[in-house]
């Protein structure tokens, strides 16, 4: 093991190698090693089991050229010393400290702008029979169809940073299985209030921002994360184009009888004579997006359903709670000239004042997250794995997750080696894909807490002639089925 101050000592030596490769690039700043660094040493602490094969692994990820085909062919890098039977049983024995994995990685958030995108990505294991907890999941077409696909497979929820810029990095900061028999959303509102409560340890004073799409509940986030004065976080999620919501009922007139008025006047989305004039309103110009006009209403609230969401806390006949937020309405112009232009419709609750233009940049930059879910699978290998139980693939994952972060503390160590069609990159436009095709190139000059293995001789194996008496107990898809209305 190559200690922490002999790595010091080599390091003007690895930076020269390093710049020397670039071509004359400038010198490599020593804090963003230093920070490295210390992330490679809480990794390696937050693993509780097979620490040392499980950390070689996480190098193997990052240092293999090209695609990973297999667990096996890991065993083949120089990062890994072990074999390709210590791989299986570190992630079958292995264990990692969860809680420690996220402060971790709070810790090693950029000083981007708080933005946080939360999404949903499938690992999919359609034929994976021995496999259980297994779910039907929603992927992408082949042939085209919008919808997509259900397929077998686990959903695994991430919470990653985006960046102001418009490039492909991230900032992956909680990642969570989502078990068929949970909401998608009840488990977003854990992960951002925990996310909010590590936030104020580390970066206090900083209200996050969190961008949901589509397939989550923005009133529940509302409800669960952003109506708490003590943990302030604002919510913007993308809603239906057909949504209705009301405004708050006029005052009741003394003297009157009958129960007051719950709802005002009716705002439908989908038509703009229920309209009043916005309460706040902007236009502007973007080079990507054409001329922006965005649009917002304050003091609106949906009308709740006790037969849903909220009816079992209501077995005491107490009313459905009434949320307000700001709907914002977002047209931009080259959509429009696409073809495929329809208005953005948003739901925003937060405790400070409304900010129309960090509203409709935080929601355009949360599609993000998609690249990096796309790198992910394709370049770290995050579904390559014939995984059989769920908490192998959450060992993996959390793994993915490190490997990821470890390539964003390393973008500016690392020598860009483009391909002769290629063109060159200055040091910080570098995407995930090129930083990782030259960490291998950097790999040898960083220090490794992992300890050298022990030699021991290979086991007897399994008697000739003996056979596996018990078979493998196979498990069936979990269909989640819509749940009858309560009367």
């Amino acid at each position: 093991m190559i200690g922490i101050d002999q790595d010091l000592r080599c390091e003007a030596v690895a930076v020269a190698v390093i710049v020397g490769h670039a071509g004359g690039c400038e010198e490599t700043p020593r804090g963003d090693r230093g920070r490295l660094l210390e992330f490679r040493q809480g990794w390696y602490r937050c693993l509780t089991g097979w620490a040392d094969t499980l950390f070689e692994v996480t190098d193997a990820v990052l240092t293999a050229p090209g695609v990973v085909v297999s667990l096996p062919y890991l065993t083949l890098e120089p990062a890994l010393r072990r074999g390709w039977g210590s791989v299986y049983a570190s992630l079958s024995k292995g264990r990692v400290d969860t809680a420690a994995v996220r402060e971790l990685l709070i810790g090693a958030l950029p000083s981007w702008w708080p933005v946080f995108a939360v999404d949903v990505t499938v690992w999919p294991r359609p034929e994976a029979r021995c496999s259980p907890r297994r779910g039907m999941c929603r992927v992408p077409d082949p042939g085209g169809d919008r919808r997509g696909r259900m397929v077998p497979g686990w959903a695994y929820q991430w919470i990653c940073q985006v960046s102001a810029t418009p490039d492909s990095w991230t900032a992956p900061v909680d990642v969570v299985r989502v078990d068929p028999d949970d909401n998608a959303t009840e488990v977003a509102c854990a992960q951002m209030s925990a996310l909010v409560s590590g936030l104020a340890r580390h970066r206090p004073g900083v209200a996050p921002v969190f961008c949901l799409d589509a397939g989550y509940c923005p009133i529940t986030a509302t409800a669960r994360v952003a109506s708490d004065p003590d943990a302030p976080a604002r919510i913007i999620g993308r809603i239906r184009r057909d949504r209705v919501f009301y405004g708050d009922p006029p005052a009741k007139v003394p003297g009157s009888g009958g129960r007051p008025k719950l709802h005002g006047e009716r705002f439908a989305c989908a038509d703009p004579t229920t309209w009043p004039e916005p309460t706040h309103e902007l236009r502007t110009v973007d080079d990507t997006y054409g001329s922006i006009h965005v649009q917002a209403w304050t003091g609106l609230h949906p009308k709740p359903s006790k037969q849903r969401r909220w009816a079992a806390k209501n077995t005491k006949g107490l009313a459905a709670p009434i949320i307000r937020g700001t709907i914002v309405r977002i047209s931009l112009t080259r959509t429009v000239e696409a073809g495929n232009g329809q208005a953005l419709w948003l739901w925003t609750a937060g405790p400070d004042q409304i900010n129309l233009d960090l509203i409709w940049r935080a929601y355009l930059r949360r599609f993000a997250i998609e690249h990096t879910n796309r790198f992910i699978k394709q370049h770290l290998a995050w579904t390559t794995p014939a995984l059989r139980h769920p908490h192998q693939a959450d060992l993996w994952t959390w793994i993915t997750a490190a490997a990821h972060t470890q390539l964003r503390l390393a973008r500016t160590l690392i020598a860009d080696q483009r391909l002769p069609w290629e063109r060159p990159l200055t040091t910080t436009a570098l995407t995930p894909y090129r930083v990782r095709r030259g960490f291998r190139g950097l790999h040898p000059h960083l220090p490794t807490p992992a300890r050298p293995p022990k030699p021991s001789r290979p086991g007897p194996g399994r008697p000739k002639g003996s056979r596996n008496q018990q078979p493998t107990p196979r498990h069936k898809t979990i269909i989640k089925r819509r749940r009858p209305a309560q009367r």
